[in-house]
């Protein structure tokens, strides 16, 4: 198990940026994937961006492609979401998963460990 502690959440204007960050402690870090998925209010939980163990692979979903960047830094056993150009459809609780996998896999079945999630409110 993984144990996940997310920072960087809050209110910005639309076109601002924010930048998430998730440190990890409790396993090791380097041997999964990690995610950043997204809850808005009645909405389902969806992901936002995921990366490989290595950082070589990653996966964005269609709506935050060229906005969104996710990177990692296993020496630091961290995860970053860098969001630019924010719109106020990405308003939504923000939260860093560790994955079961090394590779990218995009589902939430396939994050067993979960932060308690940050606030991001995009004003317009």
């Amino acid at each position: 198990q993984v144990q996940l502690v997310e920072s960087g959440g809050g209110l910005v204007q639309a076109g601002g940026s924010l930048r998430l960050s998730c440190a990890a402690s409790g396993r090791t870090f380097s041997n999964y994937a990690m995610g950043w998925f997204r809850q808005a209010p009645g909405k389902e939980r969806e992901s936002v961006a995921v990366i490989s163990w290595s950082g070589g692979s990653t996966y964005y979903k269609d709506s935050v492609k060229g906005r969104f960047t996710i990177s990692r830094d296993n020496a630091k056993n961290t995860v970053a979401l860098q969001m630019n150009s924010l719109k106020p459809e990405d308003t939504a609780v923000y939260y860093c998963a560790a994955s079961n996998f090394r590779t990218v896999f995009t589902g939430a079945s396939n994050f067993g460990s979960w932060g308690q999630g940050t606030q991001v409110t995009v004003s317009s």
